[in-house]
């Protein structure tokens, strides 16, 4: 027979938080209410999961390293034209597409609202458990660089495969060079059908020509993208702009 005294060490050992935080006050209560033995226990286990998966969602968002102040709460979607927004609620409470390895690809302007729309999905999408991570196109760029300098690149390529999204930001930044462009496409290459992509770009696709070095890479690509893809055009002058406008008015009122 267990030794009731001996509880708190044994979960410790188990590595059972919330049941050592909880199984006391728990007890009084099955008590007081006259729970069945089974039922006290599936309360504990219920905190337990819940403790977990709490942590576990906390540690998506830390490693997602998504920017912050980009909830779809947050997106003024009356500023914008060629946005649905029944849409963008679609991709971001429905994981059918990241089950099925889409993409989803934003195109626009700068400032137009892109970067906040690709990070207000990734923010819901792991509200719901899905792994996710953030980085611009040069900084992933830079990194797959030299993991190929480092013949490293396949166990790099590998190990993002855990991210069932990776939102890939401004894509038309990346210079145009053989050894940039051509781990890019290997990273949409490896990605195909097995992992989604939020892409954002400034550039539409008659323009990626200017972003890799060779044609025929450059059509692979796309067909890649848009096999299984999203595709949202965003229309209308830049946020920034508009705000530096707004700041400006002020002032002068002011004076």
């Amino acid at each position: 027979m267990g030794n009731v005294a001996a509880l708190p060490v044994l979960l410790k050992e188990l590595k059972l938080a919330s049941f050592a935080k909880h199984w006391e006050s728990l007890a009084q209560k099955a008590i007081d209410e006259q729970w069945l033995p089974q039922t006290y226990l599936a309360e504990l286990c219920d905190q337990e999961a819940g403790s977990r998966y709490q942590k576990k969602l906390q540690r998506y968002l830390r490693e997602a390293q998504l920017p912050p102040a980009k909830q779809l709460n947050q997106f003024d979607f009356s500023a914008s034209s060629g946005i649905n927004k029944s849409q963008i609620v679609a991709l971001s409470q429905q994981r059918q597409w990241v089950n099925q390895a889409e993409n989803t690809l934003f195109f626009g302007a700068s400032g137009v609202g892109k970067t906040h729309l690709a990070c207000g999905i990734g923010y819901a999408l792991i509200e719901q458990g899905v792994r996710v991570k953030f980085t611009s196109a040069t900084g992933i760029v830079q990194i797959l660089q030299r993991s190929k300098e480092e013949l490293t690149l396949a166990d790099v390529l590998t190990r993002m495969d855990k991210y069932a999204v990776l939102i890939v930001d401004d894509i038309g930044y990346v210079k145009k060079s053989s050894d940039e462009t051509q781990v890019l496409f290997e990273l949409i290459a490896h990605r195909y059908e097995t992992g989604s992509l939020i892409i954002t770009s400034n550039q539409p696709f008659s323009a990626w020509d200017k972003i890799f070095d060779d044609n025929m890479m450059t059509v692979a690509a796309i067909d890649r993208l848009v096999h299984h893809a999203t595709i949202i055009e965003i229309k209308g002058e830049s946020f920034r702009k508009k705000a530096s406008m707004k700041r400006k008015e002020k002032q002068k009122s002011t004076k």
